[in-house]
C-alpha cells in the first residue's frame, strides 16, 4: 500500500471540482431562463397593490345544523366555483387562495370589476325549485313568467305573440309553458287570493311528519312576516336564507313584493346542468335559460307532473335562490326535455349575472366579506416605484461597504448577489402561473431584507477566510480550512430565518404571507449560491496570483490583516524521565 502524500491533510483537502460546481449553477440558471421565456412570463406577476385591483377577504361560516361543515374539502370547493364566477366576468389573472382554515382572500387585478365581483364571489346560490303551498302580497310578482320547453332554446309555440307580456290567449294555448299568476287568475278556477294578513289558500297537503303544529306554526309565521325591504334600503328580509331544504318554510320575494309558504325542495341547483342569459326574440327581454342533468331532467318531469291540474296557488313552483323567490310560474302539465327558463324584471347584466352563478354551482359554505380593498393602479405604481427605490439605495450601500472594506473579494460577493438576483426573478416569474404567485408590495420588502441576509453570508465566509491568514496560513489552505466553520455558522443563521418566515407564512393572513414567502424563498436561494457559486468561485480564485500573492487591493494582505509568522518549534521536547528514587 503506497504511503499517503505529505500535504494532502485536512488543511488543503476538500477542494473538489469547483470548475464542474459552477457550471452545474450555470446551467440551472440558464434553465430557469429559458423556461422563462418559453412560457412567455418574462416578468414576475404583480400583486393587488402593485398593479391596482380589488382584494376581497371571506370568511366561511358553518352551516345550520353542521357544525363541522368547515374542512379543508368544502373549502376547495368554495374555491374552485369562485374562481369559476369570477373568471365567468372576464377577469383575467384573478387570484382565489385560502388563508388559514376559513378565510378565502380573492384578488381582481381590475378596480372596475369590483362591484359585481362583490356580489358574486360570496354568494352561496343554492338554487331550489319548491312548490308553493300560499302565496299573498301587495302585488304581483314583476313579470314572473318562467318559461319552459322541450328544447334548450326558446321556441315560438301556436298562439304566442311577439310582444313583451303574454297574453291570457297566448297563455292558455301554449302546452309546457309556465303562466303568471296574475294573467290566469281571472281564467283559473282556483279561488282568489286572500288578503296580506292570511294565506290565499290552506297548506296542502300538509307534512304528515310535522303535523298539525307544524302546519300552525308556519301559518303564524307567514301572518307575521313582513317583507317590505328595510327603510332606505333595497334590502328584502330573507328567512328562508338557511331553511332546511327537506322542510316547509316561508319565504319572501326577491323585490318584498310577496310572500310564501313553500314546500320541501324537489329539484335542487346540483340539478343543473347549464345556464345562461339570452334576449329571448318573441317578447323582447333578456331570460336565463337552464338546461338539466339526466336526474334533474327527471326529477323537473315529476315535480311539474304532480303540480299540473292543481288549484292556484299550488299549481305553482317557487325558484329560490339563497332563500328569496326569484321566480313563481305555474305549471299546466309535466314538463320534459331537460330545459327550462327564468324571465322576470331582467336586464342584461342581471340575467347574465344569475346565469353566470346558477352555472358554476352552489357554495358549500356561507361567507362573510370581512373587508373590500380597492386600489387604484397609479397607487400602485408609485409604490413599486418607491420600494425599487428603497432597493436599489439599500443595494447600493451594500456595494459600498463590500468594496471600501473587502476590496477585491467584493468582486466575488457582487457576482453572488447577482447570480442571487437572477436566480430570485426567475423563479418570481415561473412561479406566477405555476401557483399563483403576486408580487406585492410586502413581498417586495421580503426581497430587499433577503439582501442583508445573503450579503451576511459572505461576509461570514470572508471573515473565516482571513482569520486562517491571520493566524499565519497562505491562501489556498486557509479558504478550505475556513469553509467548515463558515458553513455551520451560515447553515445555522438561514434556519433562523427560514424557520422564521415559516411560521409567519402560516399564522398570518392576506399580503403578509407575500412578505414570509419572499423572505423563504431568498433564504433558500441563499444557501444555494453560497454552497454551489460563491464556495467554488472562492476555490478558483484563491489560484489566481492576485489573491494568492497577497495583493494589496485583493483584500487579504497579510501584513494589513496582522498575520502572525508561521509558528516553528525551537527545541525537542526529551521523552526520557529520571528514575523515582525508592
Amino acid at each position: 500500500m503506497a504511503a499517503p502524500k505529505k500535504g494532502r491533510g485536512p488543511a488543503t483537502g476538500g477542494q473538489g471540482k469547483p470548475g464542474r460546481t459552477l457550471a452545474l449553477i450555470l446551467i440551472a440558471i440558464g434553465a430557469l431562463i429559458g423556461g422563462m421565456f418559453w412560457s412567455g412570463d418574462t416578468t414576475p406577476r404583480l400583486g393587488i397593490d402593485l398593479a391596482g385591483g380589488t382584494s376581497i377577504t371571506l370568511r366561511a361560516e358553518n352551516q345550520p345544523g353542521k357544525p363541522d361543515s368547515i374542512n379543508n374539502t368544502n373549502m376547495q370547493t368554495a374555491i374552485g366555483i369562485i374562481e369559476r364566477r369570477v373568471n365567468g366576468l372576464g377577469v383575467s389573472e384573478s387570484e382565489v387562495q385560502q388563508q388559514g382554515e376559513r378565510h378565502i382572500i380573492v384578488n381582481i387585478p381590475r378596480a372596475t370589476d369590483s362591484e359585481k365581483a362583490q356580489k358574486q364571489v360570496g354568494t352561496t346560490a343554492e338554487l331550489y325549485f319548491r312548490p308553493v303551498l300560499a302565496v299573498t302580497g301587495s302585488a304581483p310578482l314583476p313579470e314572473p313568467s318562467t318559461g319552459t320547453s322541450p328544447s334548450a332554446k326558446p321556441s315560438a309555440k301556436p298562439g304566442d305573440k311577439a310582444s313583451s307580456t303574454p297574453s291570457p290567449k297566448a297563455s292558455a294555448t301554449t302546452q309546457g309553458r309556465a303562466v303568471p299568476e296574475a294573467l290566469k287568475k281571472d281564467e283559473s278556477p282556483s279561488p282568489k287570493p286572500s288578503t296580506p294578513e292570511k294565506p290565499a289558500a290552506t297548506p296542502a297537503p300538509q307534512p304528515s311528519a310535522s303535523g298539525a303544529a307544524a302546519v300552525a306554526a308556519l301559518e303564524k309565521q307567514f301572518t307575521a312576516l313582513d317583507c317590505t325591504p328595510k327603510k332606505g334600503t333595497k334590502e328584502v328580509p330573507n328567512p328562508a336564507q338557511n331553511a332546511d331544504p327537506a322542510k316547509p318554510t316561508v319565504a319572501c320575494g326577491t323585490e318584498g313584493d310577496a310572500k310564501y309558504i313553500l314546500g320541501p325542495a324537489e329539484v335542487a341547483g346540483t340539478d343543473v346542468d347549464e345556464a345562461q342569459g339570452v334576449l329571448d326574440p318573441q317578447r323582447g327581454r333578456w331570460i336565463v335559460q337552464l338546461g338539466f342533468t339526466d336526474a334533474g331532467t327527471k326529477k323537473f318531469a315529476a315535480t311539474t307532473g304532480k303540480l299540473a291540474g292543481q288549484v292556484q296557488p299550488q299549481n305553482q313552483f317557487a325558484i329560490t335562490l339563497d332563500g328569496q323567490v326569484v321566480s313563481a310560474p305555474s305549471v299546466s302539465s309535466a314538463i320534459g326535455g331537460g330545459s327550462a327558463e327564468i324571465s322576470g324584471s331582467f336586464d342584461q347584466a342581471s340575467a347574465t349575472d344569475l346565469a353566470n352563478i346558477l352555472s358554476y354551482g352552489a357554495l358549500p359554505l356561507s361567507f362573510e366579506q370581512e373587508s373590500v380593498t380597492t386600489v387604484t393602479a397609479a397607487l400602485g405604481g408609485e409604490q413599486l416605484k418607491a420600494g425599487l427605490i428603497a432597493g436599489a439605495i439599500g443595494l447600493a450601500l451594500v456595494v459600498i461597504y463590500l468594496v471600501v472594506y473587502y476590496r477585491g473579494l467584493s468582486i466575488i460577493a457582487l457576482l453572488s448577489l447577482l447570480v442571487s438576483a437572477v436566480l430570485t426573478y426567475a423563479l418570481m416569474s415561473l412561479l406566477g402561473p405555476a401557483i399563483g404567485f403576486a408580487l406585492n408590495l410586502p413581498a417586495v420588502c421580503g426581497a430587499i431584507v433577503a439582501i442583508g441576509i445573503t450579503a451576511d453570508s459572505f461576509i461570514v465566509y470572508f471573515e473565516r477566510v482571513r482569520d486562517e491568514i491571520r493566524e499565519g496560513r497562505t491562501l489556498r489552505p486557509a479558504v478550505e480550512r475556513g469553509w467548515p466553520r463558515a458553513r455551520r455558522t451560515i447553515l445555522v443563521s438561514d434556519f433562523v430565518s427560514f424557520l422564521a418566515a415559516a411560521v409567519l407564512f402560516i399564522v398570518t393572513v392576506g399580503k403578509v404571507q407575500g412578505f414570509a414567502f419572499t423572505l423563504g424563498l431568498t433564504t433558500l436561494l441563499d444557501v444555494v449560491v453560497v454552497f454551489f457559486f460563491t464556495k467554488p468561485l472562492m476555490t478558483l480564485m484563491a489560484r489566481t496570483k492576485f489573491f494568492s500573492s497577497g495583493h494589496p487591493w485583493s483584500g487579504l494582505d497579510p501584513k494589513r490583516l496582522g498575520a502572525k509568522p508561521p509558528l516553528r518549534r525551537s527545541r525537542r521536547v526529551s521523552a526520557t524521565t529520571e528514575p523515582k528514587e525508592a
